[in-house]
């Protein structure tokens, strides 16, 4: 027979207030501060990153040199299924309280580095070279971290309450996003856009040094835990080969990778393209707005993105995660092109309304993620399968989304084109969610044919 430690609750048992408070914060602080690191490269890659590391390019071609700076973005993408790959089996093999540690540590201190690089202008095409490599160590980082969190919330919820603790690594992400526009706007308030432009852009990378401290701490509270302790034991035992996740399971990972392209899409171009594109100067195809309540103004309106995304893991468990998904991605389609109309106004407040309303949309297809991944994949397979549909979606949704945004722009000269994209993605992210298979209330643990169950 299996044995477990006594001190460790049952999968799924009524967590006491304490074991709560340690899973729901860990998994949010944590990854906030993961995708502050990651979205901080965002911001900048719309800001300031091709005139610095794209500097001959910048001066002849502006446009182009824009559309390559967001590429660099989308390069990260293309290494979160390496991560995912590397995070699970050394997850299933060493515990995850190594690898989650590893992950945050792994981010930062890219990130840290990307502060202190040389530009193009001191040591040439190096200079894009070592960016790039920071970024794909951001990518790879990423994509060992979602799926550890999200699992980690969902598998210890109450059957009724998964979709609502699922949202508590879903809010990272608005919440990483949030932190890393309110400090870009704060230092560009405080030196100014020059300043900014010159010097002060590295500070928000240099910052994650202290974030690399205070994140750690965090997810050694959470570690200790008994609740964390049982998760590393359930990881162990639902450790499986690569072959069976696709042998048995390729339709769950391709249904949750085209589920997530809708809204990651959109996420990105709040995140990397709206920002640049009301900030910069008309004859640069932007709007010539002034970049401080621009950046203020994006920072209020991803606020609506971490409501919706607490509603919709509230919402799922009482009507359901299709459900719930279809609604959101109907609502998504219907504001992706009227919000353009309000943000070319280039009025910051009609900006701000635009936009904010974008953010509710997001949350009703975004809140129910990790309940309805862990719902979608066996025990055996679920920590695989998660973190691989989850990087493969992101690859396919905001990888390039604010590239292909720019490329739009560009060649129709009309911001609502790129509100057709979105809708474009939603049509299929409605349609692959909606041929999921409902498997609300399953049990989550390891079926008794699993060898380390039966013993």
């Amino acid at each position: 027979m299996a044995t477990s430690d006594a001190t460790t609750p049952e999968p799924g048992a009524p967590l006491d207030r304490r074991e709560k408070r340690k899973v729901l914060a860990g998994t949010m602080v944590g990854t906030t501060i993961e995708w502050y690191d990651f979205f901080i490269y965002a911001q900048a890659a719309g800001l300031v990153l091709a005139p610095l590391f794209l500097e001959p390019l910048s001066a002849s071609s502006p446009g182009v040199a824009q559309v390559l700076s967001f590429a660099t973005i989308g390069i990260s993408f293309l290494f979160r299924p390496l991560g995912a790959i590397v995070a699970g089996h050394l997850g299933d093999r060493f515990g995850r309280k190594r690898i989650l540690v590893a992950t945050l540590v792994m981010m930062g201190v890219a990130t840290f580095v990307i502060g202190l690089l040389p530009t193009y202008a001191q040591i040439g095409m190096a200079a894009p070279i070592l960016l790039i490599l920071m970024r794909i160590i951001q990518g790879f980082s990423a994509g060992g971290e979602w799926g550890g969190a999200a699992l980690m919330s969902v598998e210890h919820a109450p059957v009724h309450k998964r979709g609502y603790f699922g949202a508590y690594p879903q809010i990272g992400v608005p919440c990483g996003m949030i932190l890393a526009t309110f400090v870009v706007w704060v230092i560009t308030a405080i030196i100014g856009t020059d300043a900014f432009l010159e010097w002060g852009w590295r500070i928000p990378f240099l910052l994650s040094v202290v974030l690399i401290v205070v994140g750690h701490l965090i997810r050694k509270t959470v570690e200790e835990s008994p609740v964390f302790k049982h998760m590393q034991a359930r990881r162990a035992k639902s450790s499986a080969p690569l072959g069976r996740l696709f042998r048995e399971n390729t339709r769950e990972v391709v249904l949750s990778a085209l589920i997530f392209v809708s809204n990651n899409a959109a996420g990105y171009l709040v995140i990397a393209f709206l920002a640049t594109y009301a900030s910069r100067p008309v004859e640069d195809m932007g709007l010539g707005m002034e970049r401080g309540p621009v950046l203020l103004a994006t920072t209020l309106a991803s606020f609506g993105w971490l409501i919706s995304t607490l509603y919709g893991g509230w919402i799922c468990d009482r009507i359901g995660r299709v459900r719930t998904f279809q609604i959101g991605y109907v609502l998504l389609a219907a504001w992706a092109v009227p919000m353009w109309f309000l943000v070319d106004t280039g009025d910051v407040l009609l900006y701000f309304v635009g936009v904010f309303v974008f953010t509710l949309t997001f949350g009703l297809s975004y809140g129910p993620q990790s309940a309805l991944y862990a719902e979608m994949f066996p025990a055996e397979v679920r920590y695989s399968g998660v973190s691989i549909g989850y990087a493969l979606g992101a690859i396919l949704g905001g990888a390039f989304a604010a590239m292909i945004a720019e490329l739009l722009l560009n060649s129709f000269g009309a911001s609502w084109t790129i509100g057709v994209y979105i809708v474009g993605l939603s049509v299929i992210s409605f349609a692959a969610v909606s041929l999921v298979k409902v498997q609300e209330g399953l049990d989550l643990h390891a079926d008794e044919t699993d060898p380390a169950a039966a013993g």
